[in-house]
C-alpha cells in the first residue's frame, strides 16, 4: 500500500512531464483538440506509473540477497525495461500521437536507441524523486517517533519521581531497620528490598541495560517474591553466558515476570513456573504455564504493551508473543550495540 506523498509526488512528476512534453512537437497547437492533449496525458502517465511502481518495490522493501547499492542500481534498471515494454505496448494499441510531426516507433534501432536514452532519464528522475521523498518520510518519523519515546520516558520519570518519598531517608530507615533486626532472612530480605530499589531508581537514567545487570536485580526482586509466594512460585534461569553482555530496555524482565504472575493463578494446587532463556538469535525467552486467573483469558497488561512499545521507538524490533494454551512464551530480542540504540 502506497502512502499519500508517494501518489501526490508521482502525480507530481506525472504532470510536469506531461506539461514539459506537450509542447516539443513542430505542430500547429490552434488546430489540436483537448482529447489530443488527455491522450498525450495517458501515454506518458502510464510508463511513469509502472516504473514508480517499481521503485516503490525496490526501495520500500529489504532483500537479504541484495545490497543497497545493488537494489538500487537493479530498481533503475527494471525501471527502463518497464518504460520500453509499456511504451512499446501503448504503441502497438494507439501509434498516433496528434502532438508530435515526427513521431518515434520501435521499428528501426536507432529509433528504439533514443526510446533507451529517453527511458533511461526518466527511470532515474522517477527513482530520485521517489528516493527523496521516501527518505524525508522516514526521517520525519524517525525524529516524531524519537519525541515519542522521549516523551514515554520522561512519563516514566515522573510516574518514578512520584514514587520516591526522599530516597536517601528510605535507604537510611532501611540501613537502620536492618541493625534492628537479628533474624538472620529478615535482614538479607532487607539487602534485597534495598537493592530492588536502588535498581528501580537507576531505571531513570538509561533506556537500555546489560542483561547481567538485568539479571542480578531479578536475583533480588525473585528472593522478595519467594519469601511472599514460597513452592507457589518456581523460577528456572538458563542464561548462556555470551549473552549477559547483550542489552534489553530496562526492567523488561521484572515487567514479564510480573505480567505472568499478575495474569495466571499462583497456588500451592497449581504452581506457576516460569523458565528464563537465550536463543541464538539472539533473544531472552520468558516462558510460563498458561493457567489463566478467571474464566476467559485475559489480555496482556500494561506490562506487555510497555515493553512492546519500547522495542519499537527504540531498535525498531518486534516482540514475539506465543501462546498454545499450555505454555505462554514472551521473546524478546537482544541488543548488542549499546551506543547505536539508546538513545538519551
Amino acid at each position: 500500500m502506497y502512502e499519500k506523498y508517494q501518489i501526490k509526488w508521482l502525480l507530481i512528476l506525472s504532470a510536469i512531464m506531461i506539461f514539459t512534453t506537450s509542447f516539443l512537437g513542430q505542430v500547429d497547437l490552434s488546430k489540436v483538440k483537448w482529447w489530443h492533449f488527455l491522450d498525450h496525458a495517458i501515454k506518458i502517465f502510464i510508463p511513469i506509473a509502472g516504473c514508480w511502481l517499481i521503485d516503490g518495490y525496490f526501495l520500500t522493501n529489504s532483500f537479504s540477497r541484495l545490497s543497497g547499492f545493488s537494489k538500487n542500481l537493479l530498481s533503475i534498471i527494471m525501471g527502463i525495461f518497464v518504460l520500453l515494454i509499456v511504451g512499446f505496448v501503448i504503441d502497438q494499441i494507439a501509434p498516433k500521437n496528434y502532438l508530435y510531426s515526427n513521431e518515434i516507433g520501435y521499428r528501426a534501432p536507432g529509433d528504439i536507441m533514443i526510446h533507451l536514452v529517453g527511458n533511461t532519464f526518466l527511470s532515474l528522475v522517477c527513482y530520485f524523486v521517489f528516493s527523496n521523498r521516501y527518505t524525508s518520510a522516514a526521517l520525519k518519523i524517525a525524529w516524531k517517533e524519537k519525541g515519542l519515546l522521549e516523551q514515554a520516558h520522561l512519563r516514566a520519570q515522573l510516574i518514578s519521581l512520584q514514587q520516591q518519598i526522599s530516597p536517601h531517608f528510605l535507604f537510611n530507615s532501611l540501613s537502620t531497620l536492618k541493625t534492628m533486626v537479628s533474624d538472620p532472612s529478615a535482614k538479607n530480605y532487607i539487602v534485597h528490598l534495598a537493592g530492588v530499589y536502588r535498581y528501580v531508581l537507576s531505571f531513570n537514567d538509561q533506556h537500555l541495560t546489560k542483561l547481567d545487570d538485568e539479571l542480578k536485580f531479578i536475583s533480588s526482586y525473585l528472593h522478595i517474591l519467594n519469601e511472599r509466594f514460597g513452592d507457589m512460585l518456581k523460577v528456572a534461569i538458563n542464561i548462556q553466558d555470551q549473552y549477559r553482555l547483550l542489552y534489553l530496555p530496562s526492567l523488561s524482565l521484572q515487567l514479564l515476570i510480573e505480567n505472568a504472575i499478575k495474569h495466571n493463578v499462583c497456588s500451592a494446587e497449581h504452581p506457576l513456573y516460569i523458565s528464563i532463556t537465550t536463543n541464538d538469535s539472539p533473544a531472552l525467552m520468558v516462558e510460563n504455564n498458561f493457567q489463566p486467573k478467571g474464566s476467559r483469558m485475559e489480555r496482556p497488561g500494561m506490562g506487555l504493551k510497555n515493553i512492546i512499545e519500547r522495542y519499537r521507538l527504540l531498535v525498531n524490533k518486534s516482540v514475539e508473543v506465543t501462546n498454545d494454551n499450555q505454555k505462554f512464551t514472551v521473546t524478546i530480542p537482544l541488543i548488542r550495540h549499546e551506543n547505536n540504540n539508546n538513545r538519551r
